[in-house]
């Protein structure tokens, strides 16, 4: 099976995958002007705009459960993957992803708002909806949400729900062995999936207002306290903050770990991190409640700042200051190694011995500890996207019982990662990564040149805003934008209550 997924990831992650992340950053940053920069202080301001309603979630709320997506195991095992195969300059490649990939951010989940539809009292949306609307290609639709169901629902929760058996493990032991018809597997962990197995299966059945507000408290003090840390770690070896961020910048065009192995990890770890351009990001997107599409476009742009930008550089510079970390060479060489052999790079272990070095009894236990609530929101947000794409299926195969099927199969492949090896769990998360990827990034850039929605509501947003609009309102019709279903009727009936937008007072 390990072999079969790395022939897979191969092919998926090949170098085009790679170039075509990078170029549809670079591409999105340059048309719009660098939306990611010229907004950031309209990000923020949008990011506490509390407007929700019973069928959708406020966007600081969307925002969240995109967030419980993002940030998770990849900010912790992730960056050290990225470190112990690509050395240090990944971690450059992958603020230069992120960077670019948060203009890709906004243009996919503006794309999720425009087209989103009401199904059964909440909202809906994401790639597969704006395939089949933008693009007039109900199959490509449908294979988008296929391969989502399969990446979210079947080999992502076995990364995030591995991490946290591994962070558990480690600090506290594997307890008993005990065999089982799947093999030999330590109680710790055993006792761990089912402990996930309970919790998840009390949130997953109330569906997204309640994963909702279940991730706009946990994911927020999480990410803060985990940062904090992080910080005061970096404050204690302050003297060497210079040289690991010129180290950082020098590796990332040298041959220490090969260029290629810098640029590669770095871009792969980013993003399964920051999920930019995976189509993930669009689902809790399409959800909120907003005025206009462009705002919720840039409240996700600015998730991916959070994501890797803060949380992933504060693993990076914790294990790089301690120096806990090794550089996988050829074969079983090292190009580096300051930790012991057998410390597995596609784990949280370098980060636990990072804080442990700095911080004594204190590493493995918090990295556990912040892994849990981590990796467990993004489970959360992970079946959200899988029954998102379950329900855009039933919209024309109307089998009700596939909904149960994708939480048994969710709850069963997170109990199954949780006690497997983490290189098959982080095998099958980056052929479902790189899968959808694909997909997505490729039915973006085809819909921009067919007509550009994205775009058009960007220069829209930006116009009214100019003006001092109090009340903004969207009109796809006159802006060129068909399909648009939800808005037209949203626009119909603001506009049957007053005539004009409302301009601010003064």
């Amino acid at each position: 099976m390990e072999q079969l997924v790395s022939t897979l990831n191969g092919i998926v992650w090949s170098p085009a995958l790679i170039y075509l992340c990078l170029g549809a950053g670079l591409f999105y940053s340059v048309l719009t002007r660098f939306v990611q920069v010229r907004m950031f202080k309209e990000m923020c301001i949008l990011l506490f705009t509390n407007k929700d309603s019973d069928k959708g979630i406020s966007s600081f709320q969307a925002l969240a459960v995109s967030l419980s997506g993002r940030v998770g195991t990849g900010n912790i095992a992730g960056v050290a993957a990225a470190i112990g195969f690509g050395g240090p300059g990944a971690v450059f490649w992958m603020w230069v992803v992120a960077f670019l990939g948060a203009a890709t951010a906004y243009i996919e989940s503006t794309l999720a708002q425009i087209y989103k539809e009401e199904d059964n009292g909440q909202y809906r949306g994401g790639p597969a909806f704006y395939f089949e609307k933008a693009l007039g290609q109900r199959w490509y639709g449908v294979v988008f949400a296929v391969a989502m169901i399969i990446s979210c629902g079947l080999c992502l929760p076995g990364v995030q729900a591995n991490s946290i058996g591994n962070a558990v493990e480690t600090a506290f032991g594997s307890g008993a062995i005990i065999s089982t018809g799947l093999g030999d597997f330590s109680f710790t962990k055993i006792l761990v999936g089912t402990v996930i197995l309970i919790a998840l299966a009390l949130i997953i059945f109330g569906g997204v207002k309640r994963i909702a507000a279940v991730a706009q408290i946990v994911v927020p003090f999480m990410a803060l306290t985990y940062i904090i840390v992080a910080s005061v770690i970096v404050a204690l070896n302050i003297t060497e903050l210079p040289g690991i961020v010129g180290m950082i910048l020098s590796d990332a065009f040298s041959p220490i770990a090969g260029l290629g192995a810098a640029i590669g990890w770095g871009v792969k770890r980013g993003v399964y991190s920051n999920e930019a351009g995976q189509g993930t990001g669009p689902h809790p997107a399409a959800a909120a409640e907003v005025d206009h599409p462009a705002q919720q476009g840039l409240v996700q742009a600015f998730s991916v700042y959070v994501d890797t930008l803060f949380v992933c550089s504060a693993t990076a510079f914790m294990i790089l200051i301690t120096g806990a970390y090794n550089v996988h060479g050829p074969g079983e060489t090292f190009l580096v190694q300051n930790v012991a052999a057998e410390i597995a790079a596609n784990s949280p272990a370098f980060t636990q011995a990072a804080i442990e070095s700095t911080l004594p009894t204190v590493g493995a236990p918090f990295v556990a500890f912040a892994l849990m609530f981590f990796a467990f929101t993004t489970i959360l947000a992970y079946y959200y996207i899988a029954e998102t794409n379950v329900a855009y299926l039933n919209r024309f195969l109307h089998v009700p019982a596939l909904g149960l099927a994708l939480k048994i199969g969710l709850m069963a492949a997170t109990f199954y990662g949780t006690i497997k090896t983490a290189d098959l769990a982080w095998g099958l998360g980056d052929f479902g990564v790189g899968l959808t990827a694909w997909l997505n990034i490729v039915g973006i850039l085809v819909i921009f040149f067919i007509s550009r929605p994205a775009f058009a509501a960007l220069k829209d947003y930006e116009a009214q805003r100019k003006q001092g609009v109090k009340d903004y309102t969207f009109d796809p019709k006159a802006l060129g934008i068909s399909k648009a279903e939800f808005w037209e009727q949203r626009y119909s009936e603001t506009t049957g209550n007053k005539s004009e937008p409302q301009l601010k007072d003064g």
